[in-house]
């Protein structure tokens, strides 16, 4: 036989045994998917059945709050809670596990989330508590209860007993009132396989070792890690940084669509609501498979949850701080003259870009306590000095002669004066007779640097007059008052004189343009209409927030580097000069020459004395150093009296500033 012969034999059977191979193999599988879909297809079935899947979200971490140099304001704590799990809870158990656990709570003084608004008074009767209006309609609607609006707390809470199945219980009235609080809330949260149901948050680990210790008594309870917003600088900024709590029913209806959870927290006021959106992190899921008895299968994360972005903001600690100091002590100073002197306000700003260094308002508060003490909290609220009143932003003080430079660039731009025009001065404008305007001093013939140094009433009352309350309000809004500031955070717009009165006569014109008649801006704003004066006119938009970037402070998500021209006051170049230098005369030979005539740098600046009920407001600006200016000011003493306290408290601010910025 041939050598190719015997290969093509060797290759024939080789096909041969390839060919049998293949054909068992596919008859095994055709015996297999026999037995699968005829034979056992009734016990696969029934395995379908007894088990199913569930996606559950789990929880990011908030963004934390930074301050311009990267100090932590805010950041996450670790911390603990209490859920119920309905996927290991015994259908049935619910009101048991609920007393027992209520109970131990008490024991250890550890508070539990009791949302119910019904409380039992001396005659054991249920009774609504105050200011909970939304959540009682809620109750009494079809959502919940399906009553009329005029069912009493009586009523409400025995259809909840029959709901709950408590009307033949042997437990306590308050042990059923406690009970139904968990319950109602545990409904209204969503409380369902895929959702659980948050009992306690923020619990000591004793409260958690004991939980672990009794769990065999506690089915479906569990304790869990949770990041806890922790205020680090608490009484730092705390009106700025604002607060978080849980979401409301009305916001979880606008806020649902993105991906908000009723169990979900969310910022409720200051930078943590601005920026909501930023901070606020991206949850994740994992999916759960649960057989028909009871027993967990697989868990398995499918989604990782994103952490929110990180906020720089463009506060400096350091003088935030130091402003914070300062302003309480020359509160408290002026308080021991004047006792209607409580309350003050003081913000700082770049000039580069319009930032805001420093924003404080006394009296104020630690928000750390604000959050998890609650008489502390009470405590605030009933404070008659409004601490939780951020003065600096919403605070609309009458600021009285510090609006004295804006009536003179008006004056200058418009032509009624010049800088070697004089006014004489004869202490008493009397124009008007039926509104005379009283000087503070005698000061004879004036320029407008001369009545700017002086602070002279009778200059500024016939150059207002002059201008007229249109051309002034003008002018003032160009400056920046009596307008928003652009800040991210809620602000007040303040108060025109003539623009937002009611009633207005001619003589009038002459009282807003000494800084009185209805005239009343915020501090930020009085900062920042001195910032616009050091910057030639041109308004930047003041911000709080310098850049967001990602968690782990890698990628920058925004930059704020870039200010936005706002508004240019429309003053030429060298009316502003005269202005400047006016202001510059009030600080070395005016009325802030005791404070700051042989002051280590060169400032400009303008005093205020401002008439109301009660004792005087006094007020200050200033920017510095005056011939390369970097930063501006502004300070409100509220019925301060003397313009030295509020003087004396700006010279902190630019002390601390000068430390470390040459």
């Amino acid at each position: 036989m041939h050598k190719g012969e015997d290969n093509n034999s060797i290759a024939s059977v080789r096909a041969a045994i390839c060919a049998l191979l293949t054909v068992a193999v596919f008859a095994a599988f055709a015996v297999r998917l026999f037995s699968w879909q005829i034979i056992k297809s009734d016990d696969y079935q029934d395995d379908a059945l007894s088990s199913a899947t569930y996606t559950m979200t789990t929880d990011a971490s908030r963004g934390e709050i930074l301050d311009k140099n990267g100090k932590e304001l805010v950041i996450n704590d670790a911390g603990y809670n209490i859920i119920f799990n309905k996927l290991y809870m015994k259908e049935g158990t619910e009101n048991e596990v609920i007393d027992k656990l209520i109970k131990l709570m008490d024991i250890r003084r550890e508070a539990w989330i009791d949302a119910l608004p019904v409380y039992i008074d001396s005659n054991g009767e249920y009774q609504f508590k105050e200011n909970n209006e939304a959540t009682i309609d809620f109750i009494k609607s079809k959502a919940m209860l399906d009553m009329n609006k005029y069912a009493t707390a009586n009523d409400c809470m025995a259809a909840f007993e029959e709901r709950f199945d408590l009307e033949e219980s042997e437990y306590t009235q308050k042990e059923k009132r406690d009970i139904i609080s968990v319950r109602y809330n545990m409904e209204f949260k969503g409380y369902s396989n895929s959702t659980p149901y948050r009992f306690a948050e923020n619990i000591s680990r004793d409260m958690i070792a004991i939980v672990l210790e009794n769990s065999q008594g506690f089915p479906g309870v569990e304790c869990a890690s949770s990041f806890v917003r922790y205020y680090k600088e608490g009484a730092l900024l705390p009106h700025i940084i604002g607060s978080v709590g849980a979401i409301s029913q009305e916001e979880y209806d606008s806020l649902k669509d993105k991906g908000y959870t009723l169990d979900d927290t969310l910022g409720k006021s200051g930078i943590e609501a601005a920026l909501e959106e930023y901070l606020k992190g991206v949850s994740g899921e994992k999916r759960i498979t649960k057989t028909s008895d009871g027993a967990i299968v697989d868990e398995v994360e499918t989604v990782r949850a994103v952490p929110g972005n990180t906020v720089y903001l463009t506060i400096d600690s350091r003088l935030q701080d130091a402003t914070n100091k300062a302003l309480e002590k020359n509160v408290k100073e002026a308080g021991k003259s004047y006792s209607d002197c409580v309350a003050g306000a003081a913000v700082m700003i770049d000039l580069d870009d319009f930032s805001v260094l420093a924003s404080s308002t006394y009296p104020s508060y630690d928000q750390q306590k604000y959050m998890t003490d609650e008489d502390y909290y009470n405590k605030l609220i009933g404070d008659p000095n409004l601490p939780l009143f951020d003065r600096s932003l919403t605070g609309n003080f009458i600021v009285g002669s510090t609006f004295k430079p804006c009536v003179a660039a008006a004056a200058l731009e418009e032509g009624l004066i010049t800088k070697s025009s004089t006014i004489f001065c004869s202490q008493n404008y009397d124009y008007y007779k039926t509104d005379i305007i009283r000087c503070m001093g005698y000061h004879s013939s004036e320029n407008v640097e001369d009545a700017l140094r002086d602070s002279c009433n009778y200059y500024f009352a016939e150059v207002g007059r002059r201008l007229g309350i249109e051309s002034m309000d003008f002018y003032a809004e160009r400056f920046g008052l009596g307008v928003s500031t652009g800040i991210e955070l809620y602000e007040s717009r303040g108060i025109l004189a003539g623009r937002d009165s009611q009633t207005w006569f001619e003589g009038n014109t002459c009282q807003a343009a000494i800084g009185q008649s209805d005239n009343a801006f915020t501090p930020i704003q009085l900062a920042t209409y001195a910032a616009t004066i050091a910057n030639d006119g041109v308004r930047l938009r003041t911000h709080f927030v310098d850049k967001i970037t990602d968690y782990t402070k890698t990628e920058t998500i925004l930059d704020n580097g870039t200010p936005d021209v706002v508004e240019t006051a429309g003053i030429s170049t060298e009316n502003m000069r005269i202005v400047k230098e006016g202001m510059r005369q009030v600080a070395t030979s005016g009325t802030a020459k005791d404070v700051f005539a042989k002051y280590k740098v060169p400032i400009a600046a303008k005093t205020g004395t401002a008439e109301n009920i009660g004792t005087d407001n006094v007020t200050f600006i200033a920017f510095a150093p005056y011939d390369d200016p970097k930063v501006a000011l502004a300070v409100v003493i509220e019925h301060g009296g003397k313009g030295t306290y509020s003087m004396n408290t700006a010279k902190a601010m630019l002390d601390e500033y000068f430390k470390y910025y040459k």
